[in-house]
């Protein structure tokens, strides 16, 4: 007794599949993603601001004095994990 494969038609549903260049155009034609940076953001990524904040955590580190605030980070690892 010969025993065949789910397949026995033959048939290779991918192989019919083809694209035409009507197909491809209108895949081409489809709007373009934007992308927006608010002012804010723009003012964030200031490496002036950003590095003048840096050099002060660093100098605060440096001297022992740095204590961040460990409730509110607790809050926001919490809040990353439930989301």
């Amino acid at each position: 007794m010969k025993i065949n494969g789910p397949n026995q038609s033959k048939i290779n549903a991918y192989h019919n599949q083809k694209y035409t260049p009507k197909q491809e155009a209108k895949q081409t034609q489809k709007a373009s993603d934007q992308l927006e940076i608010s002012s804010k953001a723009k003012e964030m990524q200031s490496k002036d601001s950003r590095q003048s904040y840096v050099n002060e955590i660093k100098q605060q580190v440096e001297k022992g004095e740095y204590k961040p605030d460990l409730q509110q980070t607790a809050k926001k690892l919490m809040n990353f994990w439930k989301a």
